[in-house]
């Protein structure tokens, strides 16, 4: 097992990771930017280091800066959390040239699930269900026009390298095609330094529901169900519940085990995600996550099972601690994004918190590093905690979630509380009867 952890990020995923390293006895290094020197992670590592200045290019995007860190405090394995450098098969194969651990999968897989393309093309030879679309980039708009209306319009044209909803366009005639991949390939080139493009049939009202698999690398692979995130505002997730209220056990069974011998069949060692579009009974493959996701904690509420402690175990070479046979699903669990934005508008909201008070009692669970008196910074992600409810029903969760809900109190900023407490009392979410669309249209309806 290791000895030290330095955790290459910041926020509640650094705190988290953090809580998990302590249990397990391992000591942990925080790096930090100028503006994060406060931040609750850093004053809880057993030691820390400054890394830049505030901008994410010169701290938590800087390799060379995080690997001294861990050189001078002895880390001998490195945690990057989600976002940042989490998905960087170079920062993967750099950590490694200088005998440290990777908490995470290996840099083959990190670059081919990295690109839209190669993990489709891969995944479809593995056995899960892929999008109709082109098999692999469009090169010329005839090609582009042939393949539309084979699978027929409306299509989606999609970046190669893309994520957060860059890079996308959704094309519903002939007319529009052309413009749409001029557009998608120039956002995609300077967002991404790569402007390969695809095309795949788009949904209309499909919902997003993806599986959580971890796996060791004594060929052991597991899955821990599946996570609904259909709720999303401009492709960004804003809410996640497990189970998801559209599929029945058999369908979670199902897709399940795909997936299992799926991941099993490509070797893959660490925690990941595979996305999928659910509609008319049918599942498809949008892409794979190859590291821990915002919302992992509704899995391990509905399982028991620590995702970091297990990611972690990996990553030193042991086993996992448990096989398929004792994964148990129990009850059911939502997650709610808590952003230091406005509500409704979305404008962020950052500066320092006034009183605050966290919501308790059973079932709940909040993810956060701030407290009362911190400043929140404008240089990150406005997302400053995850308020985390589980419940042995679905309608006990609502009721809990509600309750938990009108505790929470973070004064001197704005937050997403207020549209959450609107978002659970809308029939259709209380019948789980909602698709990734359905956010959108309840905003737009507001105005």
């Amino acid at each position: 097992m290791f000895d030290k952890v330095l955790i290459a990020n910041r926020g509640e995923i650094a705190l988290r990771i953090h809580r998990a390293c302590q249990e397990m006895g391992i000591a942990t290094v925080a790096v930090h930017s100028t503006a994060d020197e406060d931040a609750m992670h850093v004053r809880l590592a057993n030691e820390s280091v400054c890394i830049g200045p505030p901008a994410s290019k010169d701290s938590y995007l800087n390799i060379p800066a995080i690997i001294a860190a861990a050189e001078i405090t002895g880390a001998d394995a490195i945690h990057p959390g989600y976002g940042f450098l989490s998905e960087n098969d170079k920062f993967s194969e750099i950590i490694a040239e200088h005998n440290i651990e990777f908490i995470g999968p290996s840099a083959d897989h990190i670059r081919l699930m990295g690109d839209k393309i190669s993990a489709k093309e891969t995944v479809k030879k593995l056995g899960i269900p892929v999008v109709p679309g082109s098999d692999g980039e469009v090169h010329e708009i005839k090609e582009a026009i042939k393949i539309a209306k084979s699978i027929g319009f409306p299509v989606i044209v999609k970046a190669a390298s893309g994520g957060g909803g860059r890079g996308m366009k959704v094309v519903h005639s002939q007319n529009e095609l052309e413009n749409a991949i001029m557009s998608c390939k120039k956002e995609a080139g300077v967002s991404f330094g790569d402007d390969a493009v695809y095309l795949e049939k788009y949904l209309t009202l499909p919902r997003h529901i993806e599986f959580q698999i971890i796996a060791d690398k004594h060929g052991n692979v597991c899955h821990l169900g599946e996570r609904d995130c259909s709720l999303q505002r401009r492709h960004q997730k804003v809410l996640e519940e497990a189970p998801s209220p559209a599929l029945n056990e058999e369908e979670q069974a199902r897709m399940g085990e795909v997936v299992r011998k799926a991941i099993q069949g490509l070797g893959y060692v660490g925690a990941g995600t595979i996305e999928f579009l659910y509609e008319n009974g049918e599942f498809f493959f949008i892409e794979m996550n190859t590291r821990l996701q915002v919302e992992h904690p509704i899995t391990e509420m509905i399982t028991g099972i620590d995702l970091v402690r297990e990611q972690i175990r990996v990553a030193a070479g042991m086993p996992l601690s448990f096989s398929q046979e004792d994964v148990k699903f129990s009850g059911h669990a939502i997650e709610c994004r808590i952003n230091a934005e406005d509500p409704f508008t979305f404008m962020p909201s950052p500066g320092r918190i006034g009183d605050y008070h966290t919501p308790g009692g059973l079932g709940v669970r909040v993810d956060s590093g701030i407290y009362s008196g911190y400043n929140i910074p404008p240089y990150y992600d406005s997302m400053i905690a995850k308020l985390i409810v589980h419940g042995k029903t679905r309608n006990e969760c609502l009721m809990r979630l509600r309750r938990a809900l009108g505790e929470y109190v973070i004064d001197g900023i704005k937050t997403t509380i207020p549209l959450h407490q609107a978002l659970i009392r809308e029939t259709d979410f209380i019948n789980g009867a909602y698709d990734i669309h359905w956010l959108e249209n309840y905003l737009n309806n507001l105005d």
